[in-house]
Formats: C-alpha cells, sequence, structure tokens
C-alpha cells in the first residue's frame, strides 16, 4: 500500500480535481463549439431543409457499422448451451449427408493455413471429408503442414498436383477426391464457423431435395476481428446476374457439380461464380440459411480486403455472365459497372416493337402534367408509344385548354379518359390499362420527370421477359436525393422505399444501388408490366384506393411466381405527393393508417419476412443498417432459415 506522504496526497488531490472538472470541460467545449454548430444546422435547413437536417444528424450521431456489428455479435454468439443443443440436435437428424469440403491450396501462409484447417476440425457436425489440393506449391511448409494434418485426421484427404493449374483446375483436382453428398467451397486463408456444416446438415435433412445451399458471411482480418458481414436476401436471380452476392459459404450437390463439368478453366478468379450460374439453370431448388456461418480473411493480395487485387477475376465474371445470357436466349448483354469492379449491368433488349401504353391518373396540375408530358415526348428514343391520361374530373381552364394543345401536336399518341369519381388512385389506374391499346403497360404519375433517354426500351427489355412481373426505376427528388430505388417491406410500416433521402451516387448496401436488383415491390408512381399480367392478377385492388396499391399488386405477382425488379439506369425526377398532399398529417394520415391495417392483415408472413431483404438489417430504418433488435424467428431471435423457393 503507497505511503500517504504530502506528495502522495497532492497527487491524489490534483486527480480528484481533474475528475471533478472532466465534465465542466466537455460542457464548455460543447458550448465553445455551438456557434459553430449551430450556423451549420443552419446552412444546411437552408440548402436541404429539414430532412436534410434530420439526415445530416442521424449520419453524425447514429452508431457506426462496426460497433452494430459488435453488438450483433454478442446477441449471436454461439455458447456452450448452443453446442450442447447442436449436438444433442446432430444425433436426432433423420438424414445426416457427407460434405466433402473442397479446399485448393498455394502458397498461402502457414498461419492462415492451419486456421483454416483448425476450423474444419472445429466442426460441431462430425459427417464431412476435406479435399485438399495442392496446386504445386513451392513454399515448402505446405507440404509438411497438410500431411500433418492429414496423419492427425482419417477425414483428410490430399492430392499434391505436380504441375501449376490454378485454381480451376486445383478445384477440379479436389472435386475427384470427394465422395460425400454434398460439396462445401473454402479457400485456403479463410475460415467456417463451428456450426456451419450442421447448420447446411440441418437444412438438407429438412429439405433432402436441395441442390444449393448459401449462408451469410463477413470478413476477418489479420487479428481476428470480425468485420463488413453480408447479410444477404433469398434467392434473386437477376440480383445474382449483377454480383456474385451468394458467394460464401456455398453447399452443392456433388451429382450435380459433376454432370455440369466442375470448375472450368479459363474463368479463373470467378470460377466459382461461373460454375453456380450453370448450376442455377438446372434447379431452382435454392434455399438461403440467413446466419454468418464463414469468415472471409482480408489479408494483402485477397479480394476481400480490397476489389483491385485480382482484376483479372473481374473479367472472367463478365465473360461468365455474358455466357449465362447466351445460354439463356433471351438477348441480354451485360457490362462492367464503371470503377466498380465486380458488379455488372445487365440489358435486355426488346423483342419487336410492342406499342408501349402510359398510363397517367391526374387532375387540375397543368403546369406539372405538362413537364412530364414534355419529358416523355421530347426524351424518349423508343417507338410506338402512346400515352393515356386519366383526368379525375378536372375543372381548370389552363388543364383543359393544355388536354387540348397536346390533343393537337400529338393526336396519333395522346388521349384523355375523362372519370369524374372521387379520388381512389387503383381506379384510376385500372380505367387507364383497361383503354390501353399495348402490349406494356407503364404507370406513371403525373408529377414525375423522365431524365433517362433509352427508359422505355430498358424497361421494355425487362417487362418482356417471362419471369418478370413488375419493373421500377430509380426515382430522384429534385435535389438529387433518392426518393425510390425499390420497396422493402416490414420497415416503418408495411413498406417502405429502401435508401430514400440518400444523396444520389450512394452505393447502397454491398453496392445494390449500382445495379439491377429484385425487390418485392416497386413503386407505382414508376411501374412498367405486361398488360396480360396486369388483367391475371386483377389489376390494383381498389379497396386500396390511396396507399399500398402498388405493393398489394406486386406481392400477388409473386405469389403466381414472377419476379419484381428495379433498374438504376432508368432515372426520374419525382415531385412526390404534389398531386394530393403528404399522407402525413389528417384525413390523409387516416386514410393511410387504415389501408395499412389492411395490408398487414392480407399479407403478414410477407411483412414479417421479406425474402429480398435480410432478417438481420433495420426495420428502424430505411438505410439497410444492422438491425438493433433481434430478427423475428425462433423464439431466442435467431432466425429461420429459408425453406426455398
Amino acid at each position: 500500500m503507497e505511503r500517504l506522504t504530502l506528495p502522495v496526497s497532492m497527487r491524489k488531490f490534483k486527480t480528484l480535481i481533474r475528475i471533478l472538472l472532466s465534465p465542466l470541460r466537455g460542457l464548455f467545449a460543447f458550448l465553445k463549439a455551438l456557434p459553430r454548430r449551430g450556423r451549420k444546422a443552419w446552412c444546411i435547413l437552408r440548402q436541404e431543409g429539414w430532412r436534410g437536417l434530420r439526415y445530416s444528424l442521424e449520419e453524425r450521431y447514429r452508431p457506426t457499422d462496426r460497433q452494430l456489428y459488435k453488438l450483433w455479435q454478442k446477441r449471436h454468439r454461439l455458447t456452450a448451451d448452443d453446442r450442447d443443443r447442436i449436438g444433442a440436435e446432430i444425433e436426432k437428424l433423420p438424414y445426416r449427408p457427407v460434405i466433402s469440403i473442397l479446399l485448393p491450396v498455394y502458397n498461402i501462409a502457414e498461419i492462415w493455413l492451419r486456421k483454416c484447417l483448425d476450423s474444419v476440425l472445429g466442426q460441431l457436425y462430425p459427417h464431412w471429408e476435406l479435399c485438399i489440393a495442392d496446386d504445386a506449391s513451392t513454399a515448402k511448409h505446405i507440404r509438411r503442414v497438410l500431411e500433418e494434418y492429414q496423419a492427425r485426421d482419417g477425414r483428410i484427404r490430399v492430392v499434391f498436383r505436380e504441375v501449376n493449374g490454378h485454381i480451376s483446375a486445383a478445384s477440379n483436382s479436389a472435386l475427384s477426391l470427394a465422395t460425400g453428398e454434398y460439396v462445401a467451397l473454402l479457400d485456403h486463408d479463410d475460415e467456417l464457423t463451428p456450426d456451419a456444416l450442421y447448420e447446411m446438415a440441418s437444412l438438407i435433412s429438412r429439405n433432402p431435395e436441395a441442390d444449393m445451399i448459401y449462408s451469410d458471411e463477413d470478413k476477418m482480418d489479420e487479428r481476428g476481428r470480425r468485420h463488413s458481414p453480408f447479410f444477404k436476401p433469398d434467392w434473386s436471380p437477376d440480383y445474382f446476374l449483377s454480383q456474385m452476392y451468394t458467394c460464401h459459404l456455398g453447399v452443392y450437390r456433388t451429382e450435380l457439380v459433376r454432370s455440369i463439368g466442375g470448375f472450368r478453366v479459363g474463368f479463373e478468379g470467378s470460377q466459382d461464380y461461373d460454375l453456380v450460374l450453370r448450376l442455377t439453370e438446372k434447379t431452382d431448388k435454392i434455399h438461403h440459411i440467413p446466419k454468418v456461418l464463414y469468415h472471409w480473411r482480408t489479408i494483402r493480395g485477397s479480394t476481400a480486403l480490397t476489389y483491385d487485387s485480382k482484376h483479372y477475376a473481374y473479367k472472367a465474371g463478365l465473360r461468365a455472365i455474358q455466357e449465362a445470357l447466351d445460354r439463356r436466349r433471351e438477348g441480354g448483354w451485360v457490362e462492367n459497372v464503371v470503377n466498380f469492379p465486380g458488379q455488372y449491368l445487365v440489358h435486355y433488349p426488346v423483342a419487336g416493337r410492342p406499342l408501349i401504353s402510359i398510363a397517367i391518373p391526374t387532375k387540375d396540375h397543368p403546369e406539372i402534367l405538362d413537364r412530364c408530358l414534355k419529358s416523355i415526348f421530347m426524351k424518349s428514343f423508343y417507338e410506338p408509344f402512346e400515352v393515356i391520361i386519366v383526368d379525375n374530373g378536372s375543372v381548370r381552364e389552363e388543364t383543359l385548354e393544355m388536354f387540348d394543345s397536346w390533343k393537337n401536336k400529338e393526336p396519333d399518341r395522346f388521349g384523355v379518359v375523362r372519370l369524374d369519381i372521387p379520388f381512389n388512385f387503383s381506379r384510376l389506374v385500372n380505367e387507364g390499362v383497361r383503354r390501353a391499346r399495348g402490349e406494356l403497360v407503364l404507370l406513371l404519375n403525373d408529377d414525375v420527370e423522365v431524365l433517362s433517354e433509352t427508359w422505355l426500351e430498358e424497361m421494355a427489355g425487362q417487362a418482356q421477359r417471362q419471369s418478370i412481373g413488375a419493373v421500377g426505376a430509380f426515382l430522384l427528388y429534385p435535389d438529387r436525393t433518392l426518393q425510390h430505388v425499390g420497396l422493402i417491406l416490414g420497415v416503418l410500416g408495411p413498406a417502405n422505399h429502401a435508401h430514400r433521402f440518400a444523396r444520389e451516387g450512394t452505393l447502397g448496401y454491398f453496392g445494390r444501388l449500382l445495379v439491377v436488383t429484385n425487390y418485392a415491390a416497386v413503386t407505382g408512381a414508376c411501374l412498367m408490366v405486361k398488360r396480360d399480367l396486369f388483367i391475371a392478377v386483377n389489376g390494383f385492388d381498389e379497396e386500396l384506393a390511396i396507399a399500398y396499391n402498388d405493393v398489394d399488386f406486386c406481392l400477388r405477382l409473386l405469389n403466381m411466381g414472377y419476379r419484381n425488379v428495379v433498374l438504376p439506369q432508368v432515372r426520374l425526377y419525382h415531385h412526390e405527393s404534389k398531386s394530393r398532399g403528404s399522407d402525413a398529417a389528417g384525413e390523409n394520415r387516416l386514410r393511410l393508417d387504415r389501408e395499412a391495417e389492411i395490408m398487414k392483415r392480407r399479407w403478414a408472413a410477407w411483412i414479417q419476412n421479406d425474402p429480398y431483404y435480410s432478417p438481420h438489417l433495420t426495420r428502424d430504418r430505411i438505410d439497410s443498417s444492422i438491425g438493433a433488435a433481434p430478427p423475428a424467428g425462433s423464439p431466442d431471435g435467431r432466425p429461420i432459415a429459408d425453406e426455398g423457393l
């Protein structure tokens, strides 16, 4: 114990004073900065309004992604009780498939190789084999380490290739060793979570017809710190043509992998992408486990660390997609997203020259509608199209004169249908489609303004595809912030706009704002669909007179097996709610609440579990950040695995 001398007493006194003064210093610093922060807030308020100020405050004071993920990890850590439960459940599985882990190895540092191998040995599920192919490594420790582990466990099988053939050839050598019903892909510097193979086997036992299963993943730095979790959507074929999002951990039926020829030489770096593109052309029995089961190591030279480390991989990815599009015979073509390697943009041509009918409900907003019409007729490259105005009882002389003016300018492409009823957006839309002559119909608000000259052909090329239901676009506020890029279910109500109010140029969650993406629903402010399909699902529900009618329509398309997509290359301005005011107050608020309740009763299961939005992402914000609360699912908050499509 320290002797209490005068110098010691003085030191302790000074320490006490510092502790007592610390809050005062913080208060003084806050007061000193208050004028500067006030000026900055006023500047943002003047330039961007209350929405911009709120967005700036949220971005400044919200927890960082790393902080949120640390909290998430604490909530989802594997406990001793979990291990005991898993052990008991393994014994009860009616079907316990052998999973062959394919591990190509080449000159990896010993520390990472051992960690990788140890993660396999640490699996709670025992029915596996590790099929290792050393691709003629020159590092002397590789053979020594592999032979050591092979001697330790009879489930480890190793082949030492005499000639370096790169990763596709090495993966095929590993595949040749596999005797299990399923194969899993593992990179030589990565790690599996202890429950990874158990989760895969558990799903397969419940769904023995499964041909492909993929999980969520995160990254791990050289100090073992986990970061950058990728919480993925369920199977999204159009999104998959935009990036290799399923990636790790992927498990595939061995027989099917062999039947398509395994890994193709010439696609090195994207050999797994090419494999899955070909495999998913043979099966739709695809499942997603929304749990992090794989740690992707971020070390120098790894694609997990930087997109520039293996540029050849992204060229191979581009070629793999184009060959897939060629095989599928829809005429599609793909290009790189400039400055974003590994992100691809797929386009589809219009088959023939179908008439596109553009239906626009309106009432007495001549200036707004005139701007919309000018943008359509002046900026659209595609022909033929027609514009059908569904007039909801306009009385202003300027409106009627504008109608006459456009009839004179475009007698063959412009028409007006009058429907003088109490405002019911769904009924107006249905009447517009009923009067349409086109094979494709485009529902459009009167307060939008076309920005992309190729908008009609881009949307039509997608809408003509047999698998596609509704096609949406990017809608921007006039200040170039995002209004609509796709609708997510169960976020701040029955549905909400992903990344709303984010600045144009925002990448979105793992680059989703760069590429064509599947969403549960798209906004009726700009929605293209086949006319026959619109009629087949009975159009918009007129019980939903104002809100959520587009979401309801899109969910009926999903129920019929169609997919909805949003195209980032198609952009329009949207002067939202100018036509009828805001839904935030008064009678509009009551009306919105009534229709929200209808949606919750009708689509409760979909709203609780949007297949294109992870249960681990927030339901309290629209920025796709990690959720603060446990996801819906099993009683302990752990999500229930997707049971297939």
